[in-house]
């Protein structure tokens, strides 16, 4: 069984939607674009990083993003079993089954994305991930920092994203080395999303939804509050609200999905960030992303089993960041160069790391290394971080 994942914020790049601005489906672009009043075909194309930052600009553009490709891909008759989605992607997969109208689904993104954007401005708050620490116990170092951080994103084995006030967060990601984290990473954001941060966005949102038609979907879209395949279009009233200051469990979702029986799990939209959490959550899963057209032709061979899905050693965080993952369960020996402090230090496609067993362990990207996640002799399984960097 096939199932569709959309993204959520973060996914967004400049000039994402260039390779699309000649294909018949981005004429969705400009429906968009007068529904929501703005140029959003000029954020897909000309708008730089810090704009495209911004959350009200970053949930449009990604939604629609993700609409532009699901279109291409249903032209050559793709269609899924089951759907979701990562927070805002959670929208584009309702669109994509039919629960929403593609109006009302763009009129509901873009009075959340400036909800949220008018909420984080009154209450900043910050975020950060938590690498290496099990779900439990990074939530015990959220309580143990007694302030305003929770848990906002169960992302896949290893890591786990906190939320809150920027206090608190950083006393709790303090704590999460204490109780064995190999990193914790602050991420590029002015908000706690996923937190009662975002209460005061609520009401807009509730508002938002209740104007609008929810229908019962094609196919199950499985919640990020629960985990659970949902039909009902009441439910999914009440389900969108409560994400928006709820964690999302992403991990508990996908090991949902192929316990249903998907074997295949295909990212629709910008980015392979999905696709590298799937590949930590559930590593025998047939993974493929689909951001551009060449892509779609990919997608069909994998679909027809004419091409073998490779899993590759690394995998997308945000839009400068990579990690260099595992390929094979073992003990990882640093290679020597590596001993002692490196970090800063250049780092060429190919850079050998170090070896796993008999495999090495070569760097699929160039950039400048931030640190090492896993300790020289450390037992690490199939697609777990090895090093970090900064592109």
């Amino acid at each position: 069984m096939l199932a569709f994942t959309f993204p959520g914020q973060g996914s967004q790049r400049p000039g994402m939607g260039t390779a699309w601005a000649d294909h018949p489906s981005w004429e969705l672009v400009d429906e968009a674009s007068q529904v929501a009043g703005r140029d959003i075909g000029r954020l897909l194309l000309e708008a730089d990083a810090d704009e495209l930052k911004q959350t009200r600009n970053a949930q449009l553009t990604t939604f629609l993003a993700s609409l532009v490709v699901l279109d291409a891909v249903e032209r050559v008759g793709v269609v899924p079993g089951v759907c979701a989605g990562h927070s805002l992607g959670e929208y584009t997969a309702l669109v994509a089954t039919g629960a929403l109208s593609f109006t009302d689904g763009v009129a509901i993104v873009t009075e959340r994305g400036d909800a949220m954007n008018e909420a984080a401005e009154d209450n900043p708050g910050t975020m950060a991930a938590v690498l290496g620490l099990d779900d439990d116990d990074v939530d015990a170092a959220c309580r143990r920092a007694e302030g305003e951080v929770w848990v906002a994103n169960f992302n896949a084995p290893g890591q786990v994203v906190i939320a809150g006030g920027v206090d608190a967060v950083a006393r709790a990601g303090e704590i999460a080395k204490e109780l064995g984290a190999k990193k914790v990473m602050a991420l590029p954001v002015s908000g706690a999303f996923h937190t009662p941060y975002m209460a005061q966005a609520r009401d807009r949102l509730k508002k938002a939804i209740a104007s609008a038609t929810i229908r019962p979907p094609d196919v199950p879209v499985v919640a990020n509050i629960d985990a659970r395949p949902h039909t009902d279009p009441e439910e999914w009233g009440q389900l969108l609200s409560a994400q928006l200051t709820s964690p999302v469990r992403w991990r508990q979702t996908i090991q949902r999905l192929t316990d249903d029986g998907v074997d295949t799990l295909a990212e629709v939209g910008p980015g392979s960030v999905l696709t590298g959490m799937a590949k930590r959550i559930t590593p025998s899963t047939r993974t493929v992303t689909v951001a551009t057209p060449d892509d779609l032709d990919h997608l069909l061979e994998v679909l027809s089993g004419e091409l073998p899905v490779q899993i590759a050693p690394g995998e997308h965080l945000y839009m400068h960041e990579r990690l260099v993952v595992s390929p094979g369960a073992g003990l990882f020996q640093l290679d020597g160069r590596w001993q002692g402090d490196h970090d800063g230090t250049a780092v060429e496609v190919g850079t050998l790391i170090g070896r796993v067993g008999d495999h090495e362990v070569r760097s699929l990207f160039a950039g400048e290394l931030m640190s090492f996640v896993a300790v020289d002799g450390e037992r690490v399984t199939s697609a777990q971080p090895i090093a970090w960097l900064r592109t």
